[in-house]
C-alpha cells in the first residue's frame, strides 16, 4: 500500500493531463472544507459535479433530481453522525441500481463496508485520506465507473487481520492470497502483474486458480471477480 501524499505534490503531476470524462457527480458531506476540496479536485480532472450537500436526506433529494452517473457520500451525517451516508447509499442501490456510489469514511468500518460492496458492481469503500493521493482517488473513481467495486487498502488489510478462525481462503498459496488482495483493491490483471513483477498470464492462472479453490461457480469473468473479493472481505 502507498502512503499518503499530499495533494500539492502529487496534483502537479496529474493536472496538466488533457480529460474526456463527461461524468456528473453529487456530494455528500457535512464537512464543508473537505467536500469543496473533493469538489475542486474532481473539477480540475474533467467532472462535472452536479451539486453539493450536507446531509442525507438533501442528498437523496438531489440525486433523484439529478440522477448523477456517481454519488461520494460520508458514511457518517447529521443528525446522528452514525450511518445517515450508508443508509442513503442503500436507497440510492435500490432506487437507481445503475448509479455509482463511493462511501468515504474516517475510520474503518468493517461491517458497513462489506454491506455496501455487497452490491457489488459500480461501488466502492474509501478512506478520508485518501483523498490526499489524488492519483490514487482519481483511478480508484475511475475503476468505480467502470464497473468495478473498490476497497480501500487499509480495510482489506483490517479484514485480513481479522479473518475467522476457520479461514475459507486457508487453501490459497500466499501468492494467491496476494493476487486476490490486489483484486480486492480494484487492480485490473496488468495492475497486479505490475505490481507483483509478473506477466499478465501468470495473474490469469493464479486467478482461475482461486476461483477453483474457492468454489465459485462458471459465469461471466467479471460477476467472478466480484463473487471472489465477496469471499476474501467476508474470511474474517
Amino acid at each position: 500500500m502507498t502512503a499518503s501524499t499530499p495533494v500539492a505534490s502529487r496534483a502537479s503531476a496529474v493536472d496538466n493531463r488533457p480529460v474526456s470524462r463527461d461524468i456528473r457527480v453529487v456530494l455528500a458531506d457535512d464537512d464543508v472544507l473537505l467536500r469543496e476540496g473533493v469538489a475542486s479536485l474532481l473539477g480540475r480532472h474533467g467532472f462535472a459535479v452536479s451539486g453539493q450537500v450536507g446531509d442525507a436526506d438533501a442528498l437523496l433529494d438531489l440525486v433523484r433530481s439529478e440522477k448523477p452517473e456517481l454519488a461520494i457520500v460520508d458514511i457518517r451525517m447529521p443528525p446522528t453522525h452514525t450511518t445517515e451516508g450508508l443508509d442513503a447509499a442503500r436507497v440510492i442501490r435500490a432506487e437507481l441500481p445503475d448509479m455509482a456510489v463511493l462511501v468515504l469514511s474516517a475510520h474503518t468500518e468493517l461491517d458497513e463496508a462489506t454491506e455496501l460492496l455487497s452490491g457489488g458492481e459500480r461501488s466502492g469503500y474509501l478512506l478520508k485520506s485518501r483523498v490526499l493521493d489524488v492519483d490514487e482517488f482519481v483511478g480508484a473513481i475511475d475503476r468505480i465507473l467502470q464497473g468495478e467495486a473498490v476497497v480501500d487498502p487499509m480495510l482489506v488489510q483490517e479484514l485480513v487481520d481479522a479473518r475467522r478462525v476457520r479461514d475459507p481462503l486457508e487453501a490459497l498459496t500466499p501468492r494467491e492470497r496476494d493476487v486476490l488482495a490486489l483484486m480486492a483493491e480494484g487492480r485490473s490483471n496488468a495492475g497486479i502483474a505490475s505490481l507483483l513483477f509478473v506477466s499478465e498470464s501468470t495473474v490469469e492462472k493464479h486467478m482461475h486458480s482461486i476461483l477453483m479453490k474457492l468454489d465459485i461457480a462458471e459465469a461471466a469473468d467479471d460477476h467472478r471477480r466480484v463473487l471472489a473479493v465477496l469471499r476474501y472481505l467476508d474470511a474474517r
